[in-house]
């Protein structure tokens, strides 16, 4: 079990990437083109916990449209560093077919755990599917997916705070912060 202590150093070994008002302006760029997106229909949003919790409550109040709520659980990271296989914990729920689909998701990475998501819910026949995610890594490198709703591009570190963890730590911060050496 780790200690308060070692979280403390664990900030204090990472740098600012993007500030809290950073991502409150990209929330809010979000909400507004998702707004704009979606003014006609009435979307499923799902949810991946548990990273995209933090984003999702802070998104969800900014948009003034009708949609429903649910969630998913598949990762790839765990409380590692790297990327392992997509594991899902909670399928898509019952229902999706047929209906227009939001992911929210904290980062798009390389792309795979975006890619299996929506490779399962195009299976369900969904009627469209469509993601937005907080961080986009800018990679040297094409991606299997590509984000429809982006808040912010950040350089390919390894990074916590709003909702993304590292080793477990900090997902609470209001900030996006990167581990120092990576």
């Amino acid at each position: 079990m780790p200690e308060a202590r070692e979280a403390w150093a664990f900030l204090e070994n990472s740098d600012l990437v993007s500030s809290a008002a950073e991502v409150q302006a990209a929330l809010a760029k979000v909400a507004a083109q998702i707004q704009a997106a979606f003014a006609d229909k009435y979307p499923l949003a799902l949810v991946v916990m548990g990273g995209a919790v933090v984003f999702a409550g802070q998104l969800l109040p900014l948009l003034r449209l009708p949609l429903d709520l649910d969630y998913i659980h598949v990762s790839r990271y765990g409380t590692e560093t790297q990327g392992g296989g997509v594991r899902w914990q909670v399928e898509p729920p019952q229902g999706v077919r047929g209906r227009h689909v939001l992911v929210l998701d904290d980062i798009l990475d390389g792309g795979h755990t975006m890619r299996a998501i929506r490779d399962r819910l195009l299976e369900l026949q969904v009627k469209s599917f469509s993601c937005a995610v907080l961080v986009e890594k800018i990679l040297h490198k094409e991606k299997p997916i590509k984000a429809d709703f982006v808040g912010l591009r950040i350089p390919n570190r390894f990074v916590f705070g709003c909702g993304m963890d590292a080793k477990g730590f900090w997902r609470n911060l209001p900030e996006i912060r990167a581990m120092r050496g990576g």
